[in-house]
């Protein structure tokens, strides 16, 4: 059976699970009524949110849909053992941006993981790592289908061997957190085609592919390539159904017309786990400071760099934003998201 059979869906679109608040139930249902499947990335939602959110879903669409959750231990989620940067308490001095910590980095794995136990959705997927084999089973006996991430083929082989239904195979193109957990996959990240074709050299699990996908023809070339399904990220931001703050919206316009460079950059200057976006003063200025043995680890860093993402927004600045984007991004364009799915699928 194919993963568009499985999952039940009538197009082979999956909307990228975006956290922070991009993805809403209305984007998610426009998504999943289309006939593609709508994700919600939960990622960083209290788990009475998550549950709250998870209704709403299904009073919007009786199609499948996606939620997704970071994989995170209980000491990484609740502890702050690192010191903040010097580099990041100066910026906020220089600035006269007030900043408490929160009583911890992240939301609890274990919390959220019971909220899709007990109000199960027809689809789960997972970043940053890898669950155990008992959980796959769990999620699939409450009638869950189970999706991991990977950024290299040693993390899809992983996940195929525990039972996961598919993998979606992220290339070093896609804007945003990479998905990935192993050494391999941040010394030598791997282009889109290239991962597909060696994760199909190591595992026969339906793939989901991700990373640059903005044209139909794009989605034709990565089933082509032996991907099944193609997950979009980018293209979505910028339409009407998609909740960033008109800064980051508009500074993704801007670089689709050439009023800012669409260039974008591997950095993990906001959180310490690599994550794609468009180059702007907070990467360039802070760029000596990239190096992984000088930041705090994820999530603490991202827990250290809320309140200056938060000012940023607040004042309007797009310099100070993390302004996720992928390779495509100077394809995006200002419509509504019924119409990009539409210009999707129009393809011969």
């Amino acid at each position: 059976m194919s993963l568009l059979d499985t999952l039940q869906l009538t197009h082979p679109i999956v909307q990228a699970p975006m956290a922070g608040g991009a993805t809403t139930p209305e984007l998610i249902a426009s998504v999943s009524n289309f006939g593609g499947l709508g994700s919600l990335g939960a990622g960083m939602t209290a788990p009475d949110v998550l549950d709250s959110q998870i209704d709403t879903i299904k009073t919007l669409t009786d199609g499948p849909f996606m939620v997704n959750l970071m994989v995170l231990s209980e000491q990484e989620s609740s502890s702050f053992d690192t010191a903040m940067p010097n580099w990041l308490i100066n910026y906020y001095q220089e600035q006269n941006i007030e900043f408490t910590l929160p009583t911890r980095p992240a939301q609890s794995f274990a919390e959220q993981l019971q909220v899709l136990y007990d109000n199960p959705v027809p689809v789960a997927s997972f970043t940053f790592g890898i669950i155990s084999a008992e959980q796959v089973e769990r999620l699939q006996r409450v009638g869950t289908r189970v999706i991991g991430t990977a950024n290299h083929p040693l993390e899809a082989k992983a996940w195929s061997e525990i039972g996961a239904d598919a993998v979606c195979v992220q290339g070093v193109e896609a804007g945003g957190h990479r998905g990935g957990w192993l050494p391999q996959s941040e010394t030598d990240p791997l282009g889109l085609l290239t991962l597909i074709s060696q994760t199909r050299a190591c595992t026969d699990i339906p793939l989901i592919a991700a990373g640059g996908i903005m044209t139909g023809q794009d989605i034709k070339a990565v089933q082509a390539a032996g991907a099944e399904l193609a997950q979009i990220g980018t293209a979505f931001l910028t339409t009407d159904k998609c909740s960033i703050n008109d800064i980051y919206k508009q500074a993704l316009l801007d670089a689709s017309t050439g009023k800012r460079s669409s260039e974008t950059r591997l950095t993990r200057l906001f959180s310490d786990k690599q994550a794609r976006g468009l180059l702007n003063e907070y990467l360039r200025d802070f760029a000596p400071f990239e190096s992984a043995d000088t930041l705090p680890p994820y999530p603490q860093l991202n827990a250290m760099t809320k309140a200056l993402r938060a000012h940023a927004k607040k004042n309007d600045d797009a310099e100070h934003q993390s302004l996720w984007a992928g390779q495509g991004v100077a394809q995006v364009r200002q419509e509504s998201t019924i119409a990009l799915l539409e210009r999707l699928v129009a393809v011969g």
